[in-house]
């Protein structure tokens, strides 16, 4: 957490958290409980460059700053815990690490499985189902598996970009 006391850090960590707001605005309903979203991408660039704390950090503020600027239902935080470990999950896997595609694969399936399947499906389960866990895993895992080839390959574009942006000196010091 030392990490945020760097004004570069805290910048872009915040620059990093209002564009996941933004990308949080922009989802793809496929039906009443399964949304395709990007919002996660500026969070694992956040734990990709600053480790898994910042990201959680960063996790944590996108989902409750989405919640704040346009809530599309009730606050609920399991979402903000489901968005912490994203977060952590990104950091631990990607901070400090070269990035091969193979890497970035490993850091989306447990994103997948830990966030995606198990915590979220759980959250949704107690908001709505009540009685249903697996039901509810079974009714997003095509979402997810057909989410997990798209994340992998904008995670890999926009880790590259951020490389090269990086290797210039330009940003991220």
């Amino acid at each position: 957490m030392k990490k945020l006391r760097d004004t570069k850090t805290l910048t872009v960590a915040a620059m990093l958290t209002a564009i996941g707001i933004v990308l949080g605005f922009f989802k793809i309903p496929v039906n009443q409980f399964i949304e395709i979203r990007f919002g996660s991408m500026p969070i694992c660039l956040a734990g990709m460059l600053f480790g898994p704390g910042v990201g959680a950090v960063v996790g944590a503020l996108v989902d409750i700053g989405g919640y704040l600027v346009k809530p599309t239902g009730p606050f609920f935080p399991g979402f903000t815990v489901s968005s912490a470990v994203s977060g952590i999950i990104y950091g631990l896997v990607l901070h400090g690490r070269r990035f091969t595609l193979p890497r970035i694969a490993v850091a989306q399936t447990i994103h997948m499985v830990v966030v995606g399947i198990i915590l979220n499906s759980y959250w949704l389960n107690l908001l709505y189902f009540q009685n249903g866990y697996i039901a509810t895993i079974v009714m997003r895992l095509p979402k997810e598996l057909i989410m997990l080839p798209i994340n992998i390959a904008i995670t890999y574009v926009l880790i590259k970009a951020v490389e090269k942006v990086r290797n210039r000196g330009l940003i991220f010091g």
